[in-house]
C-alpha cells in the first residue's frame, strides 16, 4: 500500500480500514484538512494526523449516490419509460432548407 504524504483537494483516498473519502478543503494556515467520506460524513483532520495515516490514492467512485442515502428511484430521472434511439429526433430534421432535391431522376 503506497503512503500518501501530501493531500490534494478533489483527490480520493482509501484508508487501511477500507474507508473511502475525498479531500474537500485544505487550510494551510490552520494546518487542517477537511475530508468527506463516501457516505457523506465530513471530518476535519490536522496535518499531523494525516501524516500518520496509511492511505492509498484511488479513483473516484463510479456510484455518485453514496452520500445521498435518502434518494429514491425517481430521483435518478425518468425510470418509467426507457429511452430508445428510434424515439430520438434527428438533428437534420430541424434544419429548414430552400433546396429541393428531385430523387426521381
Amino acid at each position: 500500500m503506497a503512503t500518501v504524504n501530501r493531500p490534494q483537494i478533489g483527490s480520493w483516498y482509501q484508508s487501511e480500514s477500507m474507508e473511502q473519502f475525498e479531500v474537500v478543503a485544505l487550510d494551510e494556515n490552520e494546518q487542517s484538512i477537511e475530508i468527506q467520506y463516501f457516505n457523506g460524513d465530513v471530518e476535519e483532520l490536522d496535518l499531523d494526523t494525516w501524516e500518520l495515516m496509511s492511505l492509498t490514492e484511488i479513483q473516484a467512485p463510479e456510484d455518485w449516490s453514496g452520500p445521498f442515502d435518502d434518494l429514491v428511484r425517481d430521483d435518478f430521472g425518468d425510470t418509467e419509460r426507457p429511452f430508445h434511439p428510434q424515439d430520438w429526433a434527428s438533428p437534420v430534421e430541424t434544419i429548414e432548407s430552400d433546396i429541393e432535391i428531385d430523387l426521381e431522376e
